[in-house]
């Protein structure tokens, strides 16, 4: 048989054009099941119509034949017409003298057995004289029938691709192909789907909605090969194979009986292929009558068996998932074990905890006993164990390793940095045989190229060490080392931290006559950086007190730089200068003198004087580029201290002046740094001024200082739900007491303190 263009005629089996599918492109598809519209022409006369003249598309569209004539009405040659409306419109057409245009209008063309639907658009215009009268009606169309199908088609198509996107059963894809293609078909039409067996030698039934259930079990497990009817053949050949007479045709010689039991004469098969060429079942149209395809049905054939091609290797890749989701079960839990045993190792960051948590992963999972070892010094510790009994547990706990011998397995792991396994008892002295231990895996803890510690499991009975156990001993002690390494270094930089932070701050608050004195210090993040909020009080010869809240630019050991240049410059110029503005003049030029390698930052600060008086506190003040400082009155009320200024470390001249107050008794005066007004809520917006005073006066009546930063940092609190915040927090409050008032003890202060820290002292207290 060899490969054709044009249709066989009836009872030929036949290949299609030759390289099937892949000769035709997916543009020549859609192109064939779009089809070519066809203009229909004809011209009425009179009211009834006449049939004047015609063009042949005309004719074949009516169907033919005995209708192919002229000189009788429209109604006569096409009566179907009359009760469909066609003919009332025409008479409309001819009275009005108005032209009718209609779209997509569905009509039945023929009568009884033989009729057909069909979609048209078409154009009834009035014909007329010369006098303008009408004398007939021109009829113009266009038959959409073939457009209206496959644009139907199309959109099932879309529907199909969404189910299989969505991973929809195969059986439902399927019988879904199917009875879109049976329903839609402008002829009938019965649709197979056989899938091919994975060696690709048989065919199973996928999915045949129409054919007779003992038809489909009949044909299940067909094998493929030449001449084993359409689908096995077209199956054998990987080409699409057209039966148009199955009664005549010998590659049905065997199924001969069976279709005739079923009712199909005509069978056209389509190889549905992989990407890569093999195959995947056939997708088979079959007819009632002898039949031959024409260009659209070859199209649809090859456009649902690519669709039906990726339905089933979406099956057959999920299946293949589901296979190696099985093989893979146990990688999977191993997998989970070490992300739990990462979790809880890396939980906290004390390394003593962490290799306590090391121990207890290992047991019963990797081996039934688990000893940690480290090097300090020149000894090797045992810091955890893990048995399924105390007195297990105790028995290898009291075992220390010799950290210098070679007959130690951990002596040596630690000089070689390399795992050592066995199955027979470690060498060297230790509780074995009480132990019940039959093997070993010793497991390095390394930190980059050196072993500072081993990992030790343990065998008894029957458990042995195989290499998917080494394996995943090695994973989970690496997790171990670094979740170890990293808390090391994360205790050792928060002491640091923590000690620098300490010398920049205050370790005491002074007792400050006729003053209660409040401060609050919270650093962002988890406090391994130095912050640059910092804040100080400190007694002056005359009887006077400094204070000062700042905040550096940056963080970490430059902000520390800076900070503690500002401190020790204002600490030392103090006691020597008349006035407070002039003090921040000379920390001014401390910061523009400073090494390039001690920071550039610049930085904002209240600096200010304060004279305890027998009726309050007169406060002198500078203001450089920081948030205003507030006033608040006996009454509540919190207004702020306006006073010009620039940020120090910029200019030689920061414009700063100082601002006069007094302090009457129960009246405060609160510096803050920028971390409490730029405070942000889940929603990003910030804590503001507005609420910072509005905080204050909600405040006790007549609050000491710590009742004023308690009711703000209160506020702050609940405005951010607890959010990590973003830039450090710093509070310096100072309220006149009573004249002769009792002072309070002093509150202890720490770097990272939550509340305030307060002291109450009055001007009967001495100084200390």
């Amino acid at each position: 048989m060899t490969g054709q263009a044009e249709p066989p005629p009836a009872g030929v089996a036949t290949e299609a054009v030759p390289g099937g599918a892949a000769a035709h492109t997916a543009k020549d598809d859609l192109h064939a099941l779009f089809g070519r519209s066809t203009a229909v022409f004809a011209s009425l006369a009179g009211p009834a119509h006449m049939v004047e003249a015609a063009n042949a598309a005309f004719f074949d569209a009516i169907g033919g034949g005995a209708r192919v004539r002229t000189g009788v009405p429209l109604a006569q040659l096409m009566p179907e017409l009359v009760e469909q409306g066609f003919i009332g419109l025409l008479d409309r057409v001819y009275r009005t003298g108005r032209p009718y245009i209609g779209r997509d209008a569905h009509v039945l063309l023929g009568e009884g057995p033989e009729a057909r639907e069909a979609y048209f658009d078409f154009t009834y215009e009035p014909r007329l004289d010369a006098g303008g009268n009408v004398m007939g009606v021109r009829v113009l169309g266009v038959e959409t029938t073939q457009v209206v199908h496959a644009r139907r088609l199309t959109a099932e198509h879309r529907a199909l691709l969404e189910q299989i996107a969505r991973q929809a059963p195969l059986p439902e894809v399927l019988d879904g192909m199917a009875s879109v293609i049976e329903e839609l078909a402008p002829e009938e039409v019965l649709v197979s789907v056989l899938l091919a067996d994975a060696d690709g030698r048989h065919l199973r039934h996928g999915a045949a909605p129409s054919l007779p259930d003992f038809y489909n079990r009949a044909i299940d497990g067909i094998a493929t090969g030449e001449g084993v009817g359409s689908c096995g053949t077209a199956a054998h050949r990987r080409r699409p194979v057209i039966v148009t007479d199955i009664a005549t045709d010998t590659f049905w010689d065997d199924f001969r009986e069976l279709a005739d039991r079923a009712g199909v004469a005509a069978c056209w098969s389509t190889p549905i292929l992989a990407r890569d060429g093999s195959l995947l079942g056939t997708f088979a149209m079959y007819h009632r009558r002898p039949r031959a395809p024409q260009e659209a049905d070859l199209a649809l054939a090859r456009v649902f068996a690519g669709t039906a091609a990726l339905a089933i290797e979406r099956h057959q890749a999920q299946q293949a998932r589901t296979a190696a989701e099985a093989r893979e079960k146990a990688a999977r839990d191993d997998l989970a074990f070490l992300l739990r045993a990462s979790t809880t190792m890396t939980a906290g960051l004390d390394a003593a905890q962490t290799l306590q948590h090391l121990a207890a992963a290992c047991t019963p999972k990797l081996a039934p006993l688990c000893a940690v070892d480290v090097v300090e010094g020149r000894h090797v510790r045992r810091v955890a164990t893990a048995a399924p009994t105390q007195t297990l547990h105790d028995l290898l706990a009291s075992h220390i390793p010799v950290y210098d011998t070679a007959d130690d397995a951990v002596a040596r792991v630690l000089a070689s940095g390399l795992s050592e396994v066995a199955r027979r008892t470690p060498t060297g002295p230790g509780p074995w045989h009480d132990l019940g231990v039959t093997g070993y895996l010793c497991v390095p803890l390394m930190d980059r190229d050196r072993a500072f510690g081993t990992v030790t499991l343990l065998s008894t009975g029957e458990h042995t060490f195989d290499g998917h156990s080494v394996a995943l001993a090695e994973e989970l002690v690496r997790r171990a080392a670094l979740a170890a390494r990293t808390a090391r270094q994360y205790t050792q930089r928060v002491t640091l931290s923590r000690d620098l932070q300490a010398g920049l701050l205050l370790p005491d608050l002074p007792r400050v006559p006729g003053a209660d004195v409040a401060t609050y210090y919270h650093p962002a993040g988890e406090g391994l950086d130095i912050g640059g909020d910092f804040y100080d009080v400190f007694p002056l010869d005359d009887g006077r007190w400094a204070f000062m809240l700042g905040d550096v630019c940056g963080r970490g050991a430059l902000a520390a730089t800076t900070t503690a240049l500002v401190r020790h410059t204002a600490r030392a110029v103090a006691p020597l200068l008349p006035d407070s503005h002039s003090v921040v003049r000379a920390v001014n030029r401390a910061l523009l003198n400073r090494p390039d390698s001690h920071g550039t930052g610049f930085v904002t600060l209240v600096f200010g004087l304060l004279t305890p008086t027998p009726d309050g506190l007169d406060v002198e003040l500078v203001r450089a580029g920081h948030t205003l400082p507030l006033h608040l009155d006996a009454h509540g009320i919190a207004r702020p201290v306006k006073a010009p200024g620039a940020l120090l470390g910029v200019t030689a001249d920061p414009g700063v002046a100082p601002q006069h107050l007094r302090l009457r008794p129960h009246e405060s005066l609160l510096l803050y740094t920028d971390g409490i007004t730029e405070a942000r809520d889940a929603d990003g917006e910030q804590f503001g001024e507005e609420r910072l005073a509005d905080a204050l006066t909600s405040a006790a009546h007549q609050p000491a200082a710590h009742d004023a930063i308690d009711a703000l940092t209160r506020a702050v609190r609940t405005f951010t739900g607890g959010r990590h915040i973003d830039d450090d927090q710093a509070i310096l409050a100072l309220t006149a007491t009573e004249p002769g008032g009792r002072a309070e003890q002093p509150v202890g202060h720490t770097p990272q303190q939550l509340a305030p820290a307060s002291l109450s002292t009055n001007d009967s207290t001495p100084i200390e």
